[in-house]
């Protein structure tokens, strides 16, 4: 038993490297590649491997690791603030979604309960991939990636009430004590780790980390997330949403850092164990000989979804980019309605035949969504440009940005108000520079208005919103948002309106400066490297590097789009000029009360000519007096900092003792 397990991840993970590596050359997703190993090596396909029941086992710790990494990056304090998203969007989806898959289900079959069940399948979205898709290209914090997180949220925690439905849609009836009583349990323990996460686990942390064993640290978050998981498992909630729970209860410690770098590998390596199970579900056999009807099953899934996470998006009031986007990411079928379905299938709603049409189609929804999600920002894009849509919502954009001023010439056009955004907005301030802020969050809009800043609602890629800025007339154009394709179109768009506008843009990720420079960005400011360079010029400070040493090392960095620390390095020239000050001859002394030295001149001791030293600076109180003249005198407890050769600095103490009375 024990070998056939290791057989099987043998073979799954030498197949999974052979078709990624395979499908990378042509720029296929990692995600698509593993959907495939596991449709080639399952029992549908070659049959190496007849029984997945283990591979599911392991693919199950690889979704509550993602969603527990995930969760860490994320903190309460970001749910919280997309709320809206949760309940609004959350409700609006996932009810229309059922009406609308049941009434076309309804049409086929004329079997009401079986078409609301249908719906139930087709209301979940893929947690997994979506998420690991946003986290890969940095916009789980667009405004896009904030308003399908808020959605597979809801979706996650209606899996509960959807799975207590399934006998009611049966026809065996439910207690609805018995629902009230499930709900109730299910509200209690999002109640409790709400709780931990303010209250009990950083202080079990700090007890932890106090004992400075990795080890420890290391166990005590698998149990964690594993711990948390199980319980919410146990009172009906799903394993990926408890870990996703559990990683909130982390991110609100200072230990989150630590926790997602132990965290990730293990991650990585289990979550392609569950691509590769998705795909030992696909029935190849049953997709060749009925691929007309999967086609039109997969057509009608996506259309269905794209149009109720768009219609969801529009009405918790995102724009049409972002609802577009949002629609496209969330047209997949989700994993748990697998679970659903499994369920569905013992209570008599679903046939043999039909199941399989559904885990055809699903998984063939799943394997498109890097690809739509590839294209999403382009079609979004085309759609918002389209002639048409720019008459119908002409009128809509010029509400929306009615009351922004357009009068305005030589300012500073911020877009984004996150934490970048405001501190900029600070200093602008600071300095009588002429502003305006563009944010897309309406309830940040409406409370920073309140408190006098100049900003306003509206989406950056509308050339219609840029041109009542007065883009054509402003001076410099500071990007500051988490949506990289976004950030593009802005830049594109604004260069085109105003060639001579100054644009700075700050980016997540290196790999995005070269194509943002390439579009008209001025300056490109890549958050990572950027700490790093504060990194190295700190430590280079504290050796004595000159200032204009370490300046010219920061112009060089930023001036090759950050290729240096990239692959080119420095010159050695530039650090071997310089690698004796950290071993400069350094002293000091301090002038007691008794000494003969007060009140006389540096001039006057001939301090130089008689010891050989140079005085570089004397501090005096909170005062420092740096390269002082021969004329000065010296006061009593005057702190004397001076340079020169070992004997120097030898014959320099023996001379200021001898000062002493």
């Amino acid at each position: 038993m024990e070998f056939e397990f290791l057989k099987s991840l043998v073979i799954i993970f030498a197949a999974s490297a052979f078709v990624v590596l395979l499908l990378h050359r042509f720029k296929v997703p990692s995600i698509v590649g593993f959907l495939i190993a596991g449709a080639i090596i399952g029992p549908h396909g070659i049959g190496l491997i007849r029984d997945s029941h283990y591979v599911e086992m392991l693919a199950e710790i690889g979704v509550i690791l993602l969603l527990f990494t995930i969760g860490i990056e994320f903190s309460l304090a970001r749910l919280a603030r997309i709320k809206k998203a949760v309940i609004g969007g959350g409700i609006a989806q996932v009810s229309l979604t059922i009406s609308l898959s049941a009434v076309i289900a309804y049409i086929f079959n004329k079997n009401l309960n079986q078409a609301i069940f249908f719906g139930f399948l087709v209301a979940l979205s893929s947690t997994a991939i979506v998420l690991k898709i946003l986290s890969e290209k940095g916009e789980i914090d667009s405004p896009h990636g904030r308003t399908m997180v808020g959605i597979l949220i809801f979706q996650d925690l209606c899996v509960v009430l959807l799975m207590l439905l399934i006998p009611v849609l049966s026809g065996s009836g439910m207690n609805l004590i018995e629902i009230g009583f499930k709900t109730g349990k299910a509200l209690l323990i999002l109640t409790a780790v709400i709780l931990s996460a303010r209250w009990i686990v950083p202080k079990i942390l700090h007890q932890v980390v106090h004992t400075k064993i990795r080890e420890l640290f290391m166990i005590t978050i698998i149990l964690l997330c594993l711990g948390v998981a199980f319980l919410t498992s146990r009172f009906g909630l799903s394993l990926a949403l408890g870990a996703f729970l559990a990683g909130l209860i982390i991110a609100e410690s200072d230990y989150a850092d630590q926790a997602t770098s132990d965290i990730l590998p293990f991650a990585d390596s289990f979550i392609g164990l569950f691509f590769v199970s998705i795909g030992m579900l696909i029935n190849l056999n049953f997709i060749s000989s009925n691929y007309l009807n999967v086609l039109t099953a997969v057509g009608i899934i996506l259309f269905i979804k794209i149009i109720t996470g768009f219609s969801s998006a529009l009405i918790i009031g995102s724009s049409l980019r972002v609802a577009i986007n949002s629609g496209l990411g969330l047209a997949q079928i989700g994993e748990f309605s697998f679970v659903l379905a499994i369920a569905g299938k013992s209570a008599g709603l679903l046939s043999d035949g039909i199941y399989q049409m559904f885990l055809a189609s699903s998984v063939l929804t799943m394997a498109l969504t890097p690809f739509i999600l590839r294209v999403s920002p382009s079609v979004s894009a085309w759609v918002t440009a389209s002639h048409l849509v720019r008459k119908i919502s002409m009128r809509k954009k010029y509400q929306d940005s009615e009351s922004i001023p357009g009068k305005r010439q030589g300012h500073v056009i911020v877009i984004g108000f996150g934490l970048n955004g405001k501190n900029l907005a600070k200093v602008l301030k600071e300095a009588s520079l002429p502003y305006v802020v563009l944010e897309m969050n309406n309830d940040t809009v409406r409370e920073m208005k309140k408190k006098g800043e100049p900003i306003y609602y509206g989406d950056g890629t509308s050339k219609d919103i840029l041109r009542k800025l007065g883009i054509e007339k402003a001076r410099v154009l500071v990007i500051a948002i988490s949506d990289p394709a976004s950030t593009r179109r802005i830049v594109s768009i604004s260069k085109k309106e105003n060639p001579k506008i100054h644009i700075v843009v700050r980016t997540k990720y290196l790999a995005e400066v070269e194509d943002l420079r390439r579009l008209g960005a001025d300056e490109v400011i890549p958050e990572e490297f950027e700490t790093s360079i504060e990194l190295f010029a700190r430590v280079l400070n504290h050796y004595k590097f000159p200032y204009s040493v370490i300046q010219d090392m920061i112009e060089q960095i930023r001036s090759n789009s950050y290729n240096v620390l990239r692959n080119i390095g420095f010159s050695d020239k530039l650090f071997e000029k310089y690698d004796w000050l950290s071993e400069l001859p350094f002293d000091s002394y301090r002038i007691p009360e008794n000494s003969d030295m007060i009140h006389k001149s540096i001039g006057s001791l001939q301090i130089r000519r008689k010891t050989g030293i140079t005085i570089i600076a004397i501090r005096r109180s909170d005062e420092v007096f740096t390269n002082p003249n021969p004329e000065f005198s010296f006061n009593k407890n005057d702190i004397i900092f001076f340079t020169g050769n070992k004997d120097s600095i030898n014959t320099a103490m023996k001379y200021f003792k001898k000062m002493e009375a």
